[in-house]
Formats: structure tokens, C-alpha cells, sequence
């Protein structure tokens, strides 16, 4: 298939800027702590997370605070709404550790972002997909031909997006892209501004119930659509044993999240300001969990980076295992 080349360097060169930008603004100051529990000189990290991930579960649980405690560290938590802006602040040393899907580490690394690799996340194809209105002519991946799609630069999404079309036969070039984050594609979808949205939960569910959105695919066959636990280079070169307590408690938390999904719903409902049923139906379709970063994954994440590469997203191949923790 063709592809615009042009059009995907200018998307390049628009995460290059934004990640040089905070690199030349902001330096990452690890300190010099001594000792066998090497960590940052202030005694604290800072988590960036997004209200619809698992850190939000481990941030109102409060468990991870009571164990860093005991190391004498202190966690700072900071909201990003999306993937890309974190992997910025993780770049520019605002925060330490993160969550993020599994473009924007992509993107961060072909930039030269000091970023690594934490854990994964369990798949969550199932709530992620391409969304069409109530009677839109969209009725099959071929039907996108010619229509506008709004979805998030360098996310998850932009990944299942270029996949679905690949299995249509379609370049991207057949489509408009509409660079949106979620709150204002979402109004742009009601109004009727794009022809199709790519997003993944709880979006996806509070658009369908709420919107008479359908579903025309998930990410199954598509995409595995994974979270990603990545920190800071430098930090995690001087603190492996609190990545490994934070990460121990993310499986915990996830692990109470899967057992206690009546409870999770009205936890994580007023904090997105979504109805428990759209936040019930996302909870049902997604099992919360953390695996070690495999062969298997890796080899997953490699075919994205590898993807991107061949239709020119971004400008140099490059192989994930490099920034992977060992």
C-alpha cells in the first residue's frame, strides 16, 4: 500500500518539537543519594496518571503510599488526560514513572526520550475500537474511504486506526485525519464534526449507551492494546527496588479491582463523571493486571514500532529491547 510520507513526517516533527522543547527547559537531577536504597535526593516520586487507567485504582486505594512510606519516600501524583502529554513530562523530568498505552513509548524512543519500560499491562482490545453514529453509512472498514476520523496522536488508537484500514486495503491517505483528545472529539462526534471516533474505555461505553454510538470494531484481531509502566531513564537507574513496590502494588490494586468491580464502578464513576452503566459495562470487558515485559510482548510491541517505521510515523527503526528495564 502508499502512504503519505510527508504527512507522517510532519506528525513526527510535531512530537519532536514538543520533546525537545521540555528536554531543553527541564533537566532530571536523580541526586547523589548514597547507601544500598539509592532514590530521589527529595525522598519522593512523582506518578503522572490518567483518571481511566489502573493508576487511578492504586491512587484512591492509598496502598502504595503507606508502603513507599516505610522507605521514607513520598508520592506525588499528577493527571495527564492522555498518553502523549505524559510521555512529555516523563522526557522532561517532571515526573518519574507513569502509565501510559503502547504508542506513545514508541514515539518517546524514536526521539531520543531517556525513557524505559517497566511492566505491561493485560490486553484490553475489547473496550478500544472505532465508533459510528446511529445510521452513519459506515458500515464496514471499506466504508471509511473519504470520511474524517477523530482519534489521539501517537495513542493506542492511532495504532488500531492504521491496522483497521491496513485490513480494509485502505492507505491513509483515503481517510481525514481530526487530531482530538477525548472530551472534545466527543462533542465533535455528537455534533457530527468527524464521521467515526477511535478511543478505547470508558469512552467507547459511555458513547454507545449515551450517544447511540456503535461499535463497528473493537481492537480484537487488531491490535492487543496493552498499558505500558515506564519511568524516567535516570530514575530508574538509581531506584529499582521502588519501581518493584509500586509495580507489586498495581497488581495488588488490580487484583482488588477485578474482585470488587461494583466497588470499582463507584469509585471510579464521580472521578470521570461518567454513569456507573457506562463504567460498568468498561469494567466488565477488561481484566486489570500487570505481566512481566516477555519475549512475547516485546515481539508485540517491536511489530508497533516496526509498523509506525514502515509508513514513515516516525523517521529511524528502532528496537524496544533497548528500552527495556532489565
Amino acid at each position: 500500500m502508499r502512504f503519505n510520507s510527508l504527512f507522517y513526517k510532519k506528525i513526527f516533527t510535531g512530537f519532536v518539537l514538543f520533546f525537545a522543547l521540555v528536554l531543553t527547559s527541564c533537566s532530571q537531577d536523580g541526586g547523589t543519594q548514597q547507601g544500598k536504597d539509592a532514590m530521589s535526593s527529595d525522598k519522593s516520586i512523582r506518578i503522572g496518571y490518567q483518571k481511566n487507567g489502573p493508576l487511578v485504582i492504586l491512587k484512591s486505594l492509598g496502598t502504595v503510599e503507606k508502603e513507599l512510606e516505610k522507605k521514607g519516600v513520598k508520592v506525588e501524583w499528577k493527571e495527564f488526560q492522555a498518553g502523549p502529554a505524559l510521555m512529555e513530562a516523563l522526557n522532561a523530568g517532571s515526573i518519574d514513572f507513569g502509565r501510559t498505552g503502547d504508542s506513545p513509548p514508541i514515539f518517546a524512543q524514536a526521539s531520543g526520550s531517556p525513557i524505559v519500560y517497566v511492566a505491561a499491562g493485560y490486553s484490553k482490545y475489547e473496550g478500544s475500537g472505532i465508533l459510528i453514529p446511529k445510521n452513519s453509512p459506515i458500515q464496514s472498514l471499506a466504508d471509511l474511504k473519504g470520511k474524517k476520523i477523530g482519534f489521539v496522536k501517537g495513542s493506542s488508537s492511532h495504532y488500531l486506526l492504521v491496522k483497521a484500514l491496513e485490513k480494509a486495503g485502505l492507505d491513509y491517505s483515503d481517510i481525514t485525519p481530526a487530531y482530538l483528545q477525548p472530551g472534545d472529539a466527543r462533542v465533535a462526534f455528537e455534533q457530527g464534526s468527524i464521521d467515526a471516533w477511535v478511543t478505547w474505555d470508558p469512552f467507547t461505553a459511555d458513547t454507545q449507551l449515551n450517544s447511540d454510538a456503535t461499535l463497528l470494531v473493537n481492537g480484537e484481531g487488531l491490535t492487543s492494546d496493552r498499558d505500558f509502566f515506564v519511568a524516567n531513564a535516570n530514575y530508574a537507574k538509581k531506584n529499582k527496588e521502588i519501581l518493584e513496590i509500586i509495580v507489586n502494588q498495581i497488581q495488588h490494586s488490580s487484583e482488588w479491582a477485578n474482585g470488587h468491580q461494583k466497588e470499582l464502578v463507584t469509585m471510579i464513576a464521580p472521578l470521570l463523571k461518567i454513569d456507573e452503566k457506562s463504567i460498568e459495562m468498561a469494567v466488565q470487558r477488561r481484566e486489570y493486571g500487570v505481566d512481566p515485559l516477555t519475549d512475547e510482548i516485546k515481539k508485540e510491541q517491536q511489530a508497533k514500532a516496526d509498523t509506525f517505521y514502515h509508513l514513515k510515523i516516525i523517521p529511524k527503526e528502532i528496537h524496544v529491547e533497548e528500552a527495556m528495564m532489565d
